[in-house]
């Protein structure tokens, strides 16, 4: 871990939290079935595994505890590669420029909620995110940038 995410940590168990009271893990957000299937590595750098404690933290945590039910992540961190594999966002050379790829952004779904609900229920916390994504009424995509947040939401599809 690095010292800044070991210090994120820190200070979130320093304002109440608990390791025990975490719901995700850093393995679940880097499981990718495309990359396991393909053979690819898909373990981040340090700065994408900083990014990802930020993204638990501030976001998917903070999620977990308003909607009080089990959020299922379908997509975490991904690499270049397994983001091509899966049609991830690019820019026009081709070159990877989805969050997924810096670790600042998971895909998930809970069961008894349809995506319109649980993006719904975000909007209306405080909870910071910097995109808030309708996915085709299949998934919701969030996103966090530590300092840079746009709470920008809009639907795909």
């Amino acid at each position: 871990m690095s010292i800044k995410a070991s210090m994120r940590l820190r200070t979130y168990l320093s304002i109440g939290g608990s390791m025990a009271n975490l719901n995700f893990t850093m393995s679940e957000l880097i499981h990718s079935d495309t990359a396991i299937k393909h053979n690819i590595n898909n373990m981040p750098d340090i700065n994408s595994l900083d990014c990802m404690l930020n993204l638990i933290v501030y976001c998917l945590q903070p999620v977990r505890e308003l909607l009080k039910k089990p959020m299922i992540i379908s997509s975490g961190y991904r690499n270049a590669l397994v983001n091509h594999l899966v049609g991830g966002a690019v820019d026009k050379y081709g070159n990877a420029i989805s969050q997924h790829c810096r670790g600042q952004a998971a895909d998930f779904v809970v069961n008894g909620m349809t995506v319109q609900q649980i993006i719904d229920i975000i909007k209306k916390s405080n909870i910071e995110y910097d995109q808030l994504i309708n996915e085709y009424d299949k998934w919701v995509h969030i996103s966090f940038v530590k300092g840079k947040n746009r709470k920008s939401s809009f639907k795909i599809g």
